[in-house]
């Protein structure tokens, strides 16, 4: 008697559904899908574009704004040092003057 050989422990099987194929639309409809299909990807292209000039226009605007920023501060230091000095020269004038005014009336 011819035996045939036990069967394998694992045997693989099938799990996946497989649908068929759907049909292919008319080249007609097909047109005409694709149509807002184009549009839609002219906006996404659109708001990626935006969004990149966004991010760059803000990097851009804020360094431009630091720079002139420090470049004006940098400038307007003499003048502001000029200022202040003055303003101080004044009140310590003003102090010394009413510190000598107290002394002079309390000699006599």
């Amino acid at each position: 008697m011819n035996r045939s050989p036990p069967p394998q422990r694992f045997v693989p099987t099938l799990t996946e559904i497989v649908q068929p194929a759907r049909p292919e639309a008319p080249a007609a409809d097909s047109s005409v899908t694709r149509a807002p299909d184009m549009k839609n990807l002219q906006e996404q292209m659109v708001h990626r574009v935006m969004q990149r000039v966004d991010l760059t226009l803000d990097r851009l605007l804020r360094e431009t704004v630091g720079r002139l920023v420090l470049e004006h501060t940098q400038a307007l230091a003499p003048s502001l040092r000029d200022e202040i000095e003055i303003v101080v020269r004044q009140s310590v004038n003003q102090a010394f003057e009413q510190e000598l005014a107290s002394q002079w009336s309390e000699r006599q």
